[in-house]
């Protein structure tokens, strides 16, 4: 509802009337009796008042202020007359003179009850409708508009209907709803409402007060039919109760939350007191606290414009909201974070030389490629750092090594275990919208260094996994790109991170199962094992100290000889690496840990006499050189993931029709070995004087022993190859000979891999002679003199030099004369 009749009881208004005047326009505004008027008392010609938002509706009583100067006019003449005026809305709120087709055509007729004077020296005339009019002709606009008009009839059913009763009670129920609504109604409007009792008035009442606009109550005024009239009234109050509706119920929420937050804060303020009292941090001091320590960091602008959002964000939030922690521990993290805080490099170059070869044996390569990074760094003092790649078996020390590299520098040790890893969050990390998020194990390490510049090892980068929730192999090409790990970007952090100042080392068992994007972005340096010299000497200067420490031994207690030593390694491990060797050696070194417990005798220094009775009988035979009393025996060399040995191929002809057999469970490539050797053979018969034959009239046995151990490689093709030409010629083979290399059916000699561990073993063997490739020479000069001591090495680059040097131009001891039938063909 409006508040046009708010005035009327006010005492502003009423003040300026006497008591008897009070009581009659009070009445009057409540009742039409005196709203009937004789068309005879109506004049053709009426003074037309035009009027800004409002409507006059018959019998209803409204105060108007009159301020334009024809209307002051119009006003004091007709007060002066018969108080009869014609009452107009205007089509346009505007404070300018209205001209005749600025005013809608069908007004009220009105009687001026009463003119006052107010003393802010306003006009304001208090009116009552009386009758609906149409104006039919404008007859002039000066001094103030006149106008001819016709007298407008209500049309109201005489009886009562049940719809009527209906409509009307309607109508009085959805006013009272809006009275109890809209708190800026004074009750007194229901008490008029209730003192209503003729249903065209209570129309016209109700029709003057709603809260609508003007074009909406000419609507209603223009309607003849009563009915008609108070149903589309009752549309417009059903609609303004759903907007008083919606404001009431926005109202309650806002008034609610204002309490709740009222409530929370008074709650906040005594936790606060109680805090105070018991010494502990409260939520705003532990902001400020984090916001000091923020001050402290050497960040970027961006981070610290990012980090205050964060603290300002904090300090809008209630401290018992879910969010608070979270938020809390977002923001600790990045204060937590070494942003620019780097460990000095310690640029001491034969110190660092010396920590890396005390803290391991050999890995030669690897050792001078540290040095290599040390020295550019000293010399430049600013390089992207190298992702290292550390590539070999295991056990032989990959991880290890990352403690030695990080003490030779200076600096922190982190390690991160990629094995079985495939969820890529766990190197990006959690979006902090997820429940339980979390920052990239690459983020949290680095926190926990407290350095921005630590050594972190990959841990088994080839074991990498991937499934439906991403690959982490491709999550780690940004981390290990020198290009782009400058800007680093966590999806828990929101915030670039610098890694290019960390020397990351991956270490991995196989190439293979590596995402080639990712190996390409490392450099990659092989482990190739240890041999048996330097495992002795890796058990000597580290492992059997360390299982005596561990096992409560003394170093004057017990003392175990180079040979015993040697003869774990040979006789009870078989591996590149030196776990099982320092798991043995822990066995001796607890029977000695007994016998000292038990105050049991036990020998002072073991010997390898003593191993059977402490660790057992011998788990691995050596490989001995067997002789060369039988033709088609040749000794070659061979890698394995436990290092090198010697191999024994041995070739047999029988009575046949020239039929190719191979067994000793042999792969694919050294089958392909054996039919090359045995081609090129038959192509040079005559080289050798071999009888053309006897490829047609005898079958050839190749065999290599052990045949329930798989073999696979092509380094026994010129072993192959001697051992045919020795069965087809019956000629002794060279003794203490052994040979490892590639053919090709040109009769090329092609170079092998695993050369250290080939000739090691063949040492150990007691081969006196080997033939190798001439592009295998490279290799040997990489070796140690005092490894290849008491061997010759012969090298050669065709098949025939190969059979001259190993085939001698006796027979073998053993030998037997071919039957060869004559080729009738």
């Amino acid at each position: 509802m409006s508040n046009n009749f708010r005035p009327l009881s006010s005492s502003m208004l009423l003040g300026n009337l006497s008591d008897d005047e009070s009581d009659d326009l009070m009445h009057l505004i409540t009742s039409d009796e005196e709203a009937e008027l004789d068309d005879a008392q109506v004049p053709d010609e009426l003074p037309i008042l035009p009027v800004r938002n409002t409507v006059l509706f018959p019998g209803v009583v409204i105060p108007i202020t009159v301020g334009r100067q024809k209307s002051i006019k119009l006003v004091k003449e007709a007060y002066k007359g018969d108080r009869i005026i014609g009452v107009v809305a205007q089509k346009k709120n505007t404070s300018e003179e209205p001209s005749f087709k600025e005013v809608f055509k069908v007004g009220t007729i009105a009687k001026i009850l009463k003119m006052l004077v107010l003393p802010d020296g306003n006009t304001t005339i208090i009116i009552q409708g009386k009758k609906r009019f149409g104006i039919e002709e404008m007859v002039e606009e000066d001094p103030y508009l006149l106008a001819r008009i016709k007298i407008m009839q209500e049309k109201f059913p005489k009886k009562e209907t049940k719809e009527t009763k209906a409509l009307v009670t309607s109508l009085k129920d959805a006013a009272a709803k809006i009275i109890r609504l809209n708190p800026e109604i004074p009750q007194e409007a229901q008490v008029a409402l209730d003192n209503i009792e003729s249903t065209a008035f209570l129309t016209h009442f109700l029709s003057s007060n709603i809260n609508a606009e003007v074009a909406d109550k000419q609507k209603l005024l223009e309607i003849d039919d009563g009915v008609k009239r108070a149903t589309l009234l009752l549309k417009f109050m059903l609609k303004d109760i759903q907007m008083l509706e919606i404001k009431q119920e926005i109202h309650q929420k806002v008034h609610t939350d204002i309490d709740q937050q009222q409530r929370d804060y008074y709650l906040r303020q005594q936790i606060k007191v109680l805090q105070d009292e018991l010494g502990q941090d409260g939520p705003d001091q532990e902001v400020e606290n984090l916001r000091e320590r923020g001050e402290k960091k050497q960040w970027t602008e961006k981070v610290q414009e990012h980090f205050e959002k964060e603290l300002d964000k904090i300090m809008r939030m209630n401290p018992m909201a879910a969010e608070y922690p979270v938020a809390v521990a977002y923001a600790e993290l990045l204060v937590e974070l070494p942003w620019s805080e780097y460990t000095k490099d310690n640029f001491d170059l034969q110190r660092a030389k010396k920590i890396l070869d005390k803290d391991h044996y050999g890995m030669e390569k690897v050792k001078d490629r540290i040095l290599e990074y040390l020295a550019v760094l000293k010399l430049k003092n600013d390089m992207k750092a190298p992702i290292l790649c550390l590539y070999g078996p295991p056990g032989v020390g990959k991880t290890s090594l990352g403690k030695s590299v990080a003490k030779a520098l200076g600096r922190e040790y982190v390690r991160m275990s990629l094995g079985g890893v495939h969820d890529e969050a766990e190197i990006r990390g959690h979006r902090k919208t997820y429940v339980g998020a979390m920052p990239g194990k690459i983020v949290q390490n680095i926190k926990k260094a407290k350095s921005g510049n630590p050594v972190f090892i990959l841990d088994e980068i080839d074991k990498v996994s991937s499934d439906f929730r991403g690959d982490p192999s491709s999550a780690l090409l940004e981390v290990l790109d020198p290009e782009q790990n400058e800007a680093f970007q966590d999806n828990y952090l929101e915030v670039e991170y610098d890694l290019s100042k960390v020397l990351f080392i991956a270490t991995a068992n196989s190439l293979d199962t590596i995402q080639p994007a990712l190996r390409d972005r490392m450099e990659i340096i092989e482990l190739s094992g240890y041999t048996l010299e330097e495992k002795v000497q890796i058990a000597k200067k580290h492992l059997v100290p360390k299982q005596k420490k561990e096992n409560g031994v003394k170093a004057k207690d017990v003392q175990i000889a180079d040979e015993t030593l040697a003869r774990i390694v040979e006789a009870y491990t078989r591996e590149s690496g030196v776990r099982s060797l320092e798991r043995q050696i822990g066995k001796v070194v607890r029977f000695v840990a007994k016998s000292i417990a038990m105050e049991e005798e036990y020998p002072k220094t073991i010997q390898a006499k003593h191993l059977k009775s402490i660790l057992g009988g011998e788990i691995f035979d050596n490989e001995e050189y067997q002789g060369n009393e039988m033709p088609g025996v040749v000794t070659g060399l061979a890698w394995t993931q436990y290092g090198g040995e010697i191999l024994f191929i041995e070739s047999s002809l029988s009575k046949g029709k020239g039929k190719l057999t191979l067994s000793g469970k042999l792969g694919d490539v050294m089958k392909e070995s054996a039919m090359a050797a045995l081609s090129y053979l038959k192509s040079h018969a005559d080289m050798l004087n071999i009888d053309y034959r006897v490829f047609d009239q005898y079958d050839l046995h190749v065999h290599v022993p052990a045949g329930a151990v798989p073999k696979d490689g092509p380094s026994a093709g010129i072993t192959m190859i001697t051992s045919m030409a020795s069965a087809f010629t019956q000629r002794k083979v060279r003794d203490k000979l052994a040979m490892t290399g590639e053919i090709t059916l040109r009769g090329k000699v092609l170079p092998v891999g695993g050369i250290k561990e080939k000739i090691l073993a063949a040492k150990r063997a007691g081969i006196v002679d080997i033939l190798l490739s001439r592009a295998n020479e490279k290799d040997i000069e990489e070796i140690e003199a005092r490894y290849i001591k008491g061997i010759k090495i012969h090298y050669v680059e065709k098949v025939k030099e190969v059979l001259e040097f190993a085939l001698l131009n006796e027979k073998a001891k053993n030998a037997r004369k071919l039957e060869l039938v004559e080729d009738h063909k």
